[in-house]
C-alpha cells in the first residue's frame, strides 16, 4: 500500500475496524467497525491501514473518499484501494487512527484498546486475569480475560457484571465469581 499522505506511522494507532471483504467493482470496502458510532470516525480524512500484530511502522496511511454507515457495517472507498482486486487483497486488515485523531471518550465509554491489558478484579478482591480482547456480539461486547495460568474467561460488558472501570488505576471491577 503507497504511504500517500507522506506521514510517519505513529506509535499509537488504535484500532477502529476491520475489512471483511469488497464492495462493488470500484474498490470499495466493506468494513466491520469496533465502534459504537462508526460516522464519528468515518469522518476522519486519513486512516491507517495494517495487518493484525504488526509493528506501527508496517501500517500506511490512506486517505478516505467516500464512508457511508449500511447496515452494521462501514461502507469505504479508500485512496491505497484503486479495484475490486485491490480491495479483495486487503480483506482481514485492520483500519485505526492516532489515538490524538479521536475525539475523547464520553463518560462511561471507552475505547477497546484503554481496555485491553486492564487488571481485572471481582467483587471479594481476586483477580480473574488480565483483558486479553474484547469480542463483540449482537447483543453486548464481552471481555476475554486470561489469568497467569491461561483460563480464559468471557464476561459480558455490561453494568449488571461491569461495575467500574478505573483507566488510571488500570483496573476493571466486576461482579462475577473466580469459579465461573
Amino acid at each position: 500500500m503507497p504511504d500517500s499522505a507522506g506521514l510517519e506511522a505513529p506509535a499509537d494507532i488504535v484500532v477502529l475496524g476491520k475489512i471483511v471483504g469488497p464492495y462493488g467493482l470500484r474498490g470499495a470496502v466493506k468494513i466491520h467497525p469496533f465502534a459504537d458510532d462508526p460516522l464519528v470516525w468515518a469522518r476522519l480524512p486519513c486512516w491507517w491501514v495494517g495487518q493484525e500484530g504488526s509493528a506501527p511502522e508496517q501500517w500506511r496511511p490512506t486517505q478516505v473518499q467516500r464512508c457511508k454507515v449500511q447496515g452494521a457495517l462501514l461502507i469505504a472507498e479508500l485512496e491505497c484501494l484503486h479495484d475490486r482486486n485491490a480491495s479483495e487483497t486487503a480483506k482481514g486488515m485492520l483500519v485505526g487512527v492516532p489515538r490524538a485523531a479521536l475525539p475523547p471518550a464520553a463518560k462511561d465509554e471507552y475505547y477497546w484498546a484503554d481496555l485491553i491489558g486492564l487488571d481485572v478484579m471481582n467483587t471479594h478482591d481476586q483477580s480473574l486475569g488480565q483483558v486479553s480482547g474484547l469480542i463483540e456480539t449482537s447483543a453486548n461486547a464481552v471481555l476475554r480475560v486470561v489469568d497467569g495460568d491461561g483460563k480464559e474467561r468471557l464476561l459480558p460488558f455490561v453494568a449488571v457484571v461491569v461495575l467500574d472501570v478505573d483507566l488510571p488505576a488500570r483496573c476493571i471491577r466486576v461482579d462475577w465469581e473466580a469459579d465461573w
